[in-house]
């Protein structure tokens, strides 16, 4: 079975959205979605992938075709082993997601907020194996873009493991997506599942 959806004209996290639900409710062997903007581009690839599909793209002026082709299993969120102690099992049930919607942490002098934001993210590596994701929406996204003092920070940790999930909404509004080098591009609708999933949430 093959579905062809359109989402010309529709924000993200609707291509995705209606993405999903195509996928749940016929789970076609093929399918392809047309979309309009980048972020769209890249969460409906990534979703495709998420469900074990094979992802092309294709470009041709402002439109980009994504298709998928049903190749795998689907990619689980969760860790399953036959046997862990109680450490290992309190690890993995502990997801901790840490919620930035700025690049300042606190209000008042930007220059000082920089500086706190960058401690902060660097002191992240101290929640070892509890931190499971970080978020990033509104200004917040410029933290994981080329020259940011956050940048190599961010890659440490995505490098350890940690989850990074930049709005790709957001990237496109300051005009900075193809500058992002940490993180995957992200749409309202992972932050929302990420909310609900995450067993507590670090606000900063």
């Amino acid at each position: 079975m093959s579905v062809k959806l359109d989402c010309q004209g529709l924000p993200c996290p609707q291509p995705v959205i209606k993405c999903k639900n195509a996928i749940e409710s016929n789970n076609p062997s093929k399918i392809k979605v047309i979309v309009d903007n980048e972020a769209a581009k890249e969460n409906v690839s990534r979703f495709m992938t998420t469900k074990g599909y094979e992802v092309t793209v294709k470009e041709k002026g402002s439109l980009f075709t994504v298709k998928g082709k049903k190749s795998g299993e689907e990619v689980q969120e969760c860790e399953e082993c036959a046997i862990m102690s109680d450490e290992e099992l309190a690890k993995v049930s502990s997801k901790t997601l840490v919620f930035l919607n700025s690049e300042f942490l606190g209000n008042g002098d930007d220059e000082l907020g920089a500086k706190l934001m960058f401690n902060f993210i660097a002191t992240l590596s101290e929640l070892e194996g509890s931190l499971w994701r970080i978020i990033m929406l509104n200004s917040a996204v410029k933290l994981a873009t080329e020259g940011n003092p956050c940048l190599e920070k961010l890659k440490e940790l995505e490098a350890a493991g940690v989850s990074i999930l930049v709005c790709g909404t957001c990237l496109e509004h300051f005009n900075i997506l193809d500058k992002k080098e940490a993180g995957e591009t992200t749409n309202m609708l992972d932050v929302v599942t990420s909310l609900q999933l995450a067993t507590k949430v670090i606000k900063a």
